[in-house]
């Protein structure tokens, strides 16, 4: 997923908890809503240039150049890849000679990546289910564990996501995720914005935020209208959640740069990335993370 411009007219829900509220509003409903708007959006961005499907048929990998150098070796290992969208990064992995495992709640989006799968003919398991309902659907345990790109943003809370994590290594084994910083999901990013404005809140809320959304990050001129609820979370909830779940942090690097234009402020520098060209290394915009699980762990 890469899913960090997307905001439109955005508010905070503002729900008193008494009980009539919480029938009106319970948590599945905001969680079925991002499904089904990610069930609309997956054909829209498989067909889209953003993605460009037509060059990763041809082998083109779509993994990030950090996720590459600072995962390394793969050939060989098992590999699980959480919220994995349409499988492009999954089956890319596997490309380098990975036995993949992609993940994602959007049953649209596993139809296109198995479809995809069949298409270059390159073997790769996919499970649709939501983090939490993942056990009942899939065993077994994997050397690393991977995800990136707009992921953390749609989980309510991140405890949950941590024990999921430790659930699925095997000891020894790591956890990597490339992602965008949480402190750039603080901007504005209307398109008449020339500069950094902090408009959201950096960290976590009791209710998430709602979007009201028109096209996509992929192809904004789509005709695709919705409603989104997200949750941001702060590095501290973050090491906080893998911490807690027995994982030791391995490294934890920030980038000055994103791998597209998520803001309408950024430009693209000579080597292809995204920076604010008043300051160029003044933003974090993303961030990277290794962690393992020690052996001698149980889960």
């Amino acid at each position: 997923m890469e899913s960090l411009a997307r905001r439109v007219d955005f508010y905070f829900i503002n729900i008193q908890l008494g009980e009539s509220n919480r029938e009106q509003y319970p948590m599945d409903k905001y969680l079925r809503a991002n499904r089904d708007m990610w069930n609309r959006l997956a054909p829209i961005h498989a067909a889209s240039d953003f993605y460009e499907n037509e060059a990763f048929l041809e082998s083109q990998c779509t993994l990030d150049p950090i996720e590459v150098e600072e995962v390394g070796e793969v050939k060989g290992k098992s590999l699980l890849h959480l919220q994995c969208h349409f499988g492009q990064d999954t089956l890319s992995w596997a490309r380098r000679g990975a036995k993949v495992t992609g993940v994602d709640f959007s049953g649209e989006a596993i139809k296109i990546a198995k479809a995809l799968s069949h298409k270059i003919n390159v073997p790769a398991k996919f499970v649709c289910a939501d983090l939490n309902s993942l056990p009942r659907k899939l065993s077994g345990k994997f050397d690393f564990v991977f995800t990136s790109g707009g992921v953390l943003t749609w989980l309510p809370e991140l405890d949950s996501w941590g024990k999921i994590i430790r659930r699925y290594l095997k000891p020894g084994g790591f956890f990597y995720i490339r992602e965008f910083h949480p402190f750039a999901y603080t901007f504005d990013d209307r398109e008449h914005i020339t500069r950094p404005e902090i408009c959201q809140p950096y960290f976590r809320t009791d209710q998430p935020l709602q979007f009201e959304n028109s096209g996509s990050y992929a192809d904004r001129t789509a005709d695709h209208q919705s409603t989104s609820y997200e949750w941001p979370h702060s590095l501290a909830e973050i090491f906080g959640a893998l911490i807690d779940a027995g994982l030791k942090i391995e490294f934890f690097h920030e980038f000055p740069f994103t791998s597209y234009q998520a803001f309408p402020f950024l430009k693209k520098d000579p080597n292809g990335r995204w920076r604010w060209p008043e300051n160029p290394g003044w933003l974090p915009l993303m961030f990277s993370l290794k962690a393992t699980l020690e052996p001698g762990r149980k889960a």
